[in-house]
């Protein structure tokens, strides 16, 4: 049996083809665009932290081995919001809303090497924030508990944080630590108070270590 196809119809087969591989063209080159974008956001946010550890970190005097290779490796950039990504390495503390801050890359590294982990320890932390240092903590330690007492940061935090399976996170005064999940190993406070809580002292280990910022707002505060 002979078929007879009419030409305009040959045509407009030819279109349909035409069609299909200008569009596979099309997804293909948004396909090497969409990789070729996120192969150079992640160089360049890899090459902006190392220059933050080898420039800010290291040439400060950190030496613990665990502090650095953990400050090369978290994303500070994801604790920031979009506008801010690419000043997160920067040697200055960041705004994340609510009047609060993330930490001078350098105050983070030097207050988790004060802490002088060995990696076993249960670490409760004052004052989640972006939820920057936690991360840091959780590559380190055994586990992490984290207290914000300001509900959107807390939220924020915790949507970030919920990648980190040794981090439990809680929406309350950090003021009276976390007494269901004391003692703790090591405590640290982000926030300055004027003076050291006694409840945290009462959740701390006999041979635990608490590191905390004290003095009173505009004064220069010093790390116990």
């Amino acid at each position: 049996m002979v078929k007879k196809i009419k030409k305009n119809q040959i045509i407009f087969t030819a279109t349909i083809l035409i069609m299909i591989v200008v569009s596979l063209t099309n997804i293909s080159l948004i396909s090497c665009k969409n990789i070729e974008k996120n192969t150079y956001e992640i160089d360049k946010y890899t090459e902006l932290r190392n220059n933050m550890v080898d420039y800010q970190i290291t040439a400060r005097g950190i030496t613990d081995k665990k502090v650095i290779e953990t400050m090369r490796k978290v994303p500070r950039h994801e604790f920031v919001d979009q506008y801010l990504k690419d000043s997160a390495y920067a040697d200055r503390p960041l705004s994340i809303g609510m009047g609060q801050t993330i930490s001078q890359p350098y105050i983070v590294a030097l207050m988790t090497e004060s802490l002088e982990l060995t990696g076993n320890e249960r670490v409760l932390e004052i004052g989640t924030g972006s939820g920057y240092q936690a991360a840091v903590l959780s590559e380190i330690v055994k586990e992490v508990y984290t207290v914000e007492i300001i509900t959107y940061l807390h939220q924020k935090s915790n949507k970030i944080l919920s990648s980190y399976s040794n981090v439990a996170t809680s929406n309350h005064d950090g003021y009276y630590g976390w007494e269901e999940y004391a003692p703790f190993d090591r405590i640290i406070v982000t926030a300055a108070p004027d003076h050291i809580p006694q409840p945290l002292v009462e959740q701390l280990t006999d041979e635990g270590i608490m590191v905390l910022p004290v003095g009173p707002p505009g004064w220069n505060q010093v790390l116990w």
